[in-house]
């Protein structure tokens, strides 16, 4: 390796060392925006618990989200009050495209599944670079037909997938590949290069956009944030974002693009047939772009959701890059936001990232190979997010007061404890876009050969009080947190632990001290829910040791059997 390879391997566990130490915040922006928020358990205020159908893909246009957010190729803050992320139009859909679409478990022939052809190519630990693939079809994404097609089939058919639909004939769909580099860990460059697949010239909106999470709206005290258009200098265009805690932002588009504001509240009108109790909802936007109605976006320009608004058009075969930054220098600070430094800050951190996967990936694997272990560890990365939770506001919200001891028939009214404000490894952004706590323990061992940082602050996070049960138990996923899960979490500190020690020289006691005190609780809770036989040896629950029985879920059968 020469000297200057070397220097590249180091600058990312540099970064790394440098968040251990807290002498540089080079985590707080990373992928940590859900890719579904709709149809979750958080967002369930429904009589009868049916988080599926009560906020579905199609209310998320109009409908502003509780607990959480979402967004395609989306980033956020660690504790995500401001977010990023990319919406696209065809100039045919009926709707923007601001997040991924799929069924429900109802609507599916084979259950929940997504229906978007997208990739995680790749990340570093600290997300100092990212890079992210999104496959759109040039014709009407055909939403009712995917549900229509899978509801006609029966469990024994295949799913009705988005390619037998025929929209990617003849290539005639959009690559949108979206990269990240930091120039430094409150400066995030923003590169979205769009390739047309296709034999025919063909238009795309491109829309990056930047929205506060809704945290005034639900009787709080939080003061509303604000965007606004800032003053900026030649071919560039600007909004400013100020938050209370977060501070000021800001996000700088290059071209003369057409800058849009609305408010991240929702079009009670559309959803409750209440009047709004303002001109502009979440969906101002979409009504702006795709309708052409002009008083849907404020022409005062300022709001607590923005979108910078580029027409693309793509030649056959062609590209065309979009290029965007968000940071915290005004312009005063960062005069030329799109200079020569923004392309080589790219080619900089693409390097840092070849050359730190170079140095952690076992010399007898193939190229191939390699590259599997890259990007699958990429996906894994990416699939971070912002969980927020807070079980006893919830509870409150669905008629529960859990300081008076009420206990109606409400889900998890049994962990009214819990506050949950963090960014955790998902099983999926999608599909699962809440932890599970079995998959977890699993997720640390390779998490730990990019960051067993992460690795051991997820462990110990669900061992915390904020999480743990005050009886020990750990809680299992987001549908039923008393639900029994296999007892992996020990053998995933030991192996993290011992990872670590080979790696460091000397093992992290202090982290083994706090996860056995915690687990000997767990283990107490343990044996006496799970072992009927009195030999100390765990036995039965939700997942059994592997994946879901056809008996034993949480408690035994009604018949004994």
């Amino acid at each position: 390796m020469s000297a200057q390879q070397a220097g590249e391997s180091g600058a990312e566990q540099t970064r790394l060392l440098e968040d251990r130490e807290g002498k540089a915040e080079w985590k707080k922006w990373g992928p940590y925006l859900s890719e579904r928020q709709w149809g979750t358990v958080r967002e369930d205020y429904s009589s009868s618990g049916d988080a599926w159908n009560y906020f579905s893909h199609d209310n998320a246009q109009y409908r502003a989200y509780r607990w959480g957010e979402d967004g395609l190729a989306g980033i956020s803050d660690n504790r995500q009050l401001l977010c990023f992320a990319l919406a696209l139009w065809n100039g045919k859909d009926p709707i923007l495209k601001e997040r991924l679409f799929g069924l429900t478990n109802s609507e599916g022939n084979h259950g929940e599944d997504v229906k978007e052809y997208y990739f995680y190519l790749d990340s570093t630990p600290t997300h100092s670079y990212m890079k992210y693939l999104y496959k759109y079809p040039q014709a009407a994404y055909p939403y009712q037909a995917i549900i229509d097609g899978n509801r006609a089939r029966d469990r024994q058919a295949p799913e009705y997938e988005l390619l037998d639909t025929g929209l990617f004939d003849e290539d005639r769909y959009f690559d949108v590949f979206v990269e990240y580099a930091k120039a430094d860990p409150e400066d995030v460059l923003v590169r979205v290069t769009v390739h047309n697949r296709g034999p025919e010239p063909a238009e795309i909106h491109v829309l990056p956009t930047i929205w506060f999470r809704n945290t005034w709206s639900w009787g709080g005290s939080d003061d509303k944030p604000q965007l606004k258009i800032a003053a900026t200098g030649g071919n560039v265009r600007a909004i400013a974002a100020k938050q209370r805690r977060l501070g000021e932002r800001f996000v700088y588009c290059e071209g003369a693009t057409e800058l849009l504001f609305t408010e991240n509240e929702t079009n009670t009108q559309r959803a409750f047939n209440r009047p709004n109790q303002q001109p502009y909802c979440k969906d101002g936007i979409i009504h702006h772009v795709v309708h052409g109605k002009q008083d849907t976006v404020n022409p005062q320009l300022h709001g607590t959701k923005a979108a910078a608004h580029y027409r693309v058009t793509v030649p056959a075969r062609g590209s065309r890059t979009v290029r965007v930054r968000l940071t915290d220098q005004s312009i005063e600070q960062l005069p030329a936001p799109f200079g020569r430094a923004f392309e080589t800050t790219f080619e900089a951190r693409q390097a840092e990232a070849d050359a730190f996967y170079e140095e952690i990936t076992p010399k007898a694997l193939t190229q191939d190979e390699a590259r599997v272990m890259r990007q699958a560890l990429a996906g894994m990365l990416w699939s971070k997010q912002y969980f927020y939770f807070d079980l006893a506001q919830w509870l409150r919200e669905h008629g529960e007061k859990p300081e008076e001891g009420a206990r109606a028939a409400v889900r998890n009214r049994d962990w009214f404890h819990m506050y949950n404000a963090d960014v955790i490894s998902m099983p999926d952004k999608w599909e699962y876009p809440w932890y599970a706590v079995w998959d977890l323990a699993f997720h640390t061992i390779p998490l730990s050969l990019v960051d067993v940082d992460f690795a051991k602050e997820q462990l110990r996070l669900f061992l915390g009080h904020h999480y743990l049960h005050p009886n020990g138990q750990m809680p299992a996923y987001e549908w039923n947190f008393g639900d029994v899960n296999p007892p992996v979490h020990p053998w995933a500190v030991w192996t993290v632990y011992s990872y670590d020690k080979q790696v460091q020289g000397r093992g992290d006691l202090n982290f083994l001290k706090f996860c056995f005190e915690k687990l000997s609780l767990n283990f107490t809770w343990w044996v006496n829910r799970k072992d009927v036989d009195g030999n100390n040896v765990f036995s039965g629950g939700f997942l059994g040791l592997d994946n879901i029985g056809v008996f034993d879920r949480s408690s035994p059968l009604a018949t004994g059997g």
